[in-house]
């Protein structure tokens, strides 16, 4: 919803940018002095500028976007290894497997963010923050001895579940669900 917010921003600030450039008449038209045309075009400009980079809405700093842009390039990443072999301790490549925590720790190390790399290490690690409203790339725990990453789907993750099945989207149900969902600082 913020992203369409933004993006009907961008139109807006295109609009204006059109039409206060196109014709001073256009801002006498408005109601605007050339004055506040000029400042209205300068902030449309702002305004486009910053939704044609994805930054987030107004309250949320640089490192906020940076980091949800970090949890999508984990995310595209870990995408990337649909279909190998759950191995048991391994990270990879996907000739050699993936366990659980293998795979996200892959997946956040290839974009520079180093976690521990167990299940076990991560749920201790400071690292990680709590979240109650998990979005993409999120970690995903499964009691304290699995982990994956939440993806778009309503009640999926994707990650390596159990040997003898491939890496993959995992759905939930009564039995098997995520206890706790973390962010990484």
């Amino acid at each position: 919803m913020i992203r369409k917010m933004m993006l009907a921003l961008a139109a807006m600030a295109i609009v204006m940018l059109a039409l206060t450039a196109a014709a001073p008449a256009a801002s006498a038209k408005m109601g605007m002095p050339n004055s506040s045309a000029s400042l209205v075009a300068s902030h449309a400009s702002i305004f486009a500028q910053r939704g044609s980079r994805g930054l987030s809405t107004a309250g949320a700093s640089g490192s906020t976007a940076w980091r949800r842009l970090a949890r999508n390039r984990a995310m595209n990443w870990a995408l990337r290894q649909r279909g190998c072999w759950y191995r048991y301790g391994r990270t990879g490549p996907c000739p050699d497997g993936y366990d659980c925590s293998g795979l996200v720790w892959k997946a956040y190390r290839s974009i520079g963010i180093t976690l521990p790399r167990t299940t076990y290490g991560m749920l201790a690690s400071s690292m990680l923050v709590r979240t109650y409203y998990p979005r993409r790339g999120d970690l995903a725990f499964y009691g304290s001895g699995h982990v994956e990453l939440v993806t778009d789907l309503p009640h999926t993750t994707f990650g390596a579940l159990e040997p003898g099945t491939r890496v993959g989207d995992h759905y939930w149900n009564p039995y098997w669900h995520p206890s706790g969902f973390y962010r990484v600082r």
